[in-house]
């Protein structure tokens, strides 16, 4: 029999997710480029120019949660948090290579492209993050973020089946990210809840840094409707 005040505390935690994943839900007119994509209306080399950046993306996010991860040691819900986020992109990143191949990137074209700072800069402030957020904001901030990535990544993999005739290993890296992670989300949860428990966790600069990594995700589509 589950004890009620452990409910209670449980449903806190998942309330103020919830809360904050929806403050932070973005307007859909900040990514212009995503419904582009999904009526088949992008041009090839944008599919091109978003494997490009995501080939930087990734493995700096990857380091930045590892990193939050070793500050995380006497908070062991937030380490668990960040590990496994780390662990996901290392998947993600061994799924790149068969969506560049059907972008027709190679090594020598990603050796030579010049990353857009608008692009890079939600991975710059994911580092920011790493090095400055206290863990507990940070996992508050990131996972409530999280949402609007999956939902994007899920109607692109739709689109690149559909509309550019991409099959399902190249798609992979988005199905990756649009599946449900009901583990991750305890996790997340878990997380919180340690840090309200422990009076830890600031809610006020955490909503700060998800709005902030929001605005950079908005920016990321943004430059890469327009590179120019």
């Amino acid at each position: 029999m589950t004890d009620a005040s452990e409910d209670a505390m449980t449903r806190t935690a998942r309330d103020l997710l919830k809360t904050i994943t929806a403050e932070l839900a973005p307007d859909p007119r900040s990514n212009p480029l995503v419904p582009l994509i999904a009526a088949g209306r992008a041009d090839r080399e944008v599919l091109a120019a978003l494997v490009l950046e995501q080939m930087r993306v990734i493995p700096a996010d990857r380091r930045a949660f590892l990193h939050l991860a070793v500050r995380s040691s006497a908070e062991p819900e937030a380490d668990a948090y960040f590990t496994a986020l780390a662990d996901g992109e290392a998947i993600a990143q061994r799924r790149l290579p068969a969506f560049a191949a059907a972008c027709g990137v190679d090594e020598t074209r990603a050796a030579a492209y010049t990353p857009l700072p608008g692009c890079q800069a939600y991975p710059a402030y994911v580092a920011w993050l790493a090095l400055n957020a206290a863990p507990a904001d940070a996992v508050l901030a990131v996972a409530a973020n999280f949402s609007a990535w999956g939902g994007y990544c899920a109607t692109i993999a739709g689109a690149l089946r559909t509309h550019y005739g991409f099959d399902d290993e190249a798609c992979a890296f988005f199905d990756f990210f649009a599946e449900p992670a009901p583990d991750l989300d305890r996790t997340a949860e878990r997380a919180v809840q340690a840090a309200l428990d422990a009076g830890r966790l600031d809610e006020s600069r955490a909503r700060d840094h998800g709005h902030l990594l929001q605005s950079y995700e908005a920016l990321f589509w943004r430059t890469l409707e327009r590179p120019a």
